[in-house]
Parts: C-alpha cells; sequence; structure tokens
C-alpha cells in the first residue's frame, strides 16, 4: 500500500471504505482478525479477509462505481431483466 503512515492507519480503521488490490474490490473495514483486515461489500454481504498491505482508502470513483452496482443489481432484482 502506498501513501503516508496516516493514510496506512486510516485504511485500516473500523468503518473506513478501501480498495482491496489483491481482489480489486471495495468494501467497509469490520474488523482485524490474526495479521488481516475483515472487509464487508458497500452493500452487505459476506465479510472477506485481505491483508493490509493490499488496502488504499479508496477513492472517490472507487465508491461510486461501487454504489452504482449495487443500484443496478437492485434494479435488476425489483424489476428484472430487460
Amino acid at each position: 500500500m502506498r501513501g503516508t503512515e496516516s493514510d496506512r492507519e486510516s485504511a485500516h480503521a473500523a468503518g473506513a471504505v478501501v480498495r482491496d488490490a489483491a481482489s480489486k474490490r471495495v468494501g467497509r473495514v469490520m474488523g482485524h482478525v490474526g495479521g488481516r483486515v475483515q472487509l464487508r461489500p458497500l452493500n452487505g454481504g459476506r465479510e472477506w479477509d485481505a491483508f493490509p498491505e493490499d488496502l488504499s482508502l479508496a477513492a472517490q470513483s472507487d465508491v461510486m462505481s461501487a454504489a452504482v452496482a449495487v443500484a443496478n443489481a437492485n434494479a435488476v432484482h425489483r424489476w428484472g431483466k430487460w
């Protein structure tokens, strides 16, 4: 992970929205277990573990992209495929 020490600490704080470079996913930090960081998708769902060095604070574009994906999934679920 690149950035200052402060950025690294922020990326590992509970509640932070981060990008996992290894899985190319965006998630919210839920906690820490055994040297790994537990993340959950922004729309909820199953947690996954990530190595701290693979995490960086999510850019606004990452957050917006994840939000659009959630909205699209909800629309398909609600209205069905076109």
